[in-house]
């Protein structure tokens, strides 16, 4: 006989489906101490708080911000400190901002190198061809 599972804690997939992060994501941000380690019921079945979930859509959004998973613990932890500094958190997400200008930059250079072959390549049945020529040749 399986124990009943109590009523205030949540399997994995009622997690997963009330958080917006796959099942498979949420055993990846345990093993990689992101999450801690679950209850397990007497049949080994995952069993979370409800806390759990907020934890998690916390975690999706920071990823969806774009926040390294090592920003994330950061941001964890500060969240989890009742003494943290927002000048800390100001700083981390900076940080981040900075790395997207730096990207929005280099992503714009890449743009403008393809659009100039682009518009150099005739398109046509021929054989020669710029972008190719760009390829082999850099």
């Amino acid at each position: 006989m399986s124990d009943p599972i109590q009523p205030s804690l949540l399997t994995i997939g009622e997690v997963a489906s009330e958080s917006g992060v796959p099942a498979k994501t949420i055993r990846y941000y345990e093993q990689i101490s992101l999450m801690p380690e679950p209850q397990r019921a007497a049949n080994g079945y995952r069993l979370y708080a409800r806390a759990t979930v907020e934890r998690l859509r916390f975690i999706k959004r920071a990823r969806d911000l774009g926040f390294p998973i090592s920003d994330v613990s950061e941001l964890l932890s500060l969240d989890d400190n009742p003494n943290r500094s927002a000048g800390d958190v100001r700083k981390l997400a900076q940080a981040h901002m900075a790395a997207i200008d730096a990207k929005l930059h280099e992503l714009t250079q890449l743009r403008h190198t393809l659009s100039s072959l682009v518009d150099r390549c005739h398109g046509g049945d021929r054989p020669d061809c710029p972008i190719l020529d760009d390829l082999t040749h850099h």
